[in-house]
């Protein structure tokens, strides 16, 4: 079966058309700058380099139209088409084949992700229009939380208030995290208590056990939890008043600094990509020394509240950008987590590897994995199972 998997941002449209039951890659790429000036889009097939070209997109229409145009070159059938949507609510506690319902759905909930939700649902529109023997399937990034327990998610603010607006814990990089047990869980089916760490320029932990989601990291949106390339990640929510009061920040302006100003990117004065991180603290500035300390000390302390959800813990997995390609930040986590007897070997962390792989040291009690995550076949195997109904 091929599906086509989109990923539509606010400025931005990343696809893939994908075999699910091969695996095989036919085409994959990104509209990048979507609606302003400059825009481009990287394109790839059958495992060739990408190559870039300037190309006009003033909305998704013009992205999504170019995306259809150069697939239909393959000679190849589209069965299926499969949408990462950020922000599912209160709707979606799985994925979902797309109908007028399910899409004013995604539109109804999307004052919970407002720079996604919107140009998302234009996607999926879109793709009906353009194809419409051809079944949606909308994968949500929160479903796979949707079922923690109320102790786990519930926000201790008045009954009234949360109710009426939807607040709770929703978390994200859910279909990352249920990719990761799906792969540990085959790959050693002993495992029970699973510490998933995505960890990239975004970045939350999940808790799972047995295949259920009993804790993670990001709250009612995407900024709570870790320190993230841009986002601060949690605080004390009265910093949001003080701000107010006493800088005389608008909302606005607080929402874009904590979102895209602060992180490591705040700490170190403008670095927020990891790599550029270490090789700033390398050279000795201090400023990049602090945000790696900062960055492991809070990926350690909200592991440790993961393993209490489970009340224990068997297994790790690094996953992401950086959970993946640095072993330098893997060892820099392990190391703050020796107390729990996680250890890793030296000498396996440092081998880089596009397979899961094990980074235990021999006497480790908790088993160490690196496994890179897939969300675009994860997406792909929900449109199978719904679609194939």
């Amino acid at each position: 079966m091929n599906v086509l998997v989109i990923n539509a941002g606010s400025s931005s449209l990343k696809y893939q058309l994908l075999n699910v039951d091969t695996r095989e890659v036919f085409a994959k790429g990104n509209c990048e700058r979507i609606g302003i000036s400059g825009s481009f889009v990287g394109h790839s097939e059958m495992g060739g380099e990408k190559v870039e070209t300037k190309v006009a997109f003033p909305t998704h229409k013009e992205a999504i139209d170019w995306v259809l145009d150069n697939l239909k070159s393959l000679n190849l059938q589209i069965d299926g088409i499969g949408h990462r949507v950020v922000q599912g609510g209160w709707y979606f506690p799985e994925s979902a084949v797309v109908d007028d319902d399910v899409l004013a759905k995604v539109r109804e909930v999307a004052p919970l992700a407002p720079l996604h939700n919107p140009c998302e649902a234009d996607v999926i529109d879109l793709c009906r229009k353009a194809m419409p023997e051809v079944g949606n399937v909308i994968v949500c990034d929160t479903s796979f939380h949707y079922n923690m327990s109320a102790e786990a998610h519930t926000y201790a603010l008045p009954r009234d208030v949360v109710d009426e607006l939807h607040i709770r814990k929703y978390g994200a990089h859910g279909t990352s995290h249920r990719f990761i047990w799906r792969t540990v869980h085959g790959l050693y089916p002993e495992t029970h208590k699973l510490v998933s760490l995505h960890l990239g320029s975004g970045a939350s932990l999940c808790a799972i056990e047995d295949g259920a989601c009993k804790d993670t990291t990001m709250g009612l949106t995407p900024l709570d939890g870790l320190i993230m390339g841009t986002r601060c990640g949690t605080i004390d929510p009265a910093t949001v008043f003080y701000l107010s009061r006493e800088g005389g920040y608008t909302i606005d302006q607080i929402d874009t600094m904590m979102n895209k100003k602060s992180g490591l990117a705040g700490i170190t004065g403008g670095k927020s990509d990891m790599r550029d991180v270490e090789a700033g603290a390398e050279a000795g500035d201090e400023s990049c020394k602090l945000a790696i300390d900062m960055w492991s000390y809070r990926v350690a302390s909200q592991f440790a509240t993961m393993v209490q959800s489970m009340q224990g813990v068997d297994t790790i997995a690094f996953t992401a950008g950086v959970g993946e390609n640095s072993a330098e930040m893997r060892a820099e986590v392990v190391k703050r987590l020796e107390w729990m007897g996680i250890k890793i070997d030296d000498a396996k962390n440092a081998v880089r590897s596009g397979d899961p792989r094990d980074v235990s040291a021999a006497d480790s009690k908790v088993r160490v994995l690196v496994v890179p995550t897939n969300e675009e076949l994860m997406i792909a195997l929900d449109v199978k199972e719904l679609l194939g109904k």
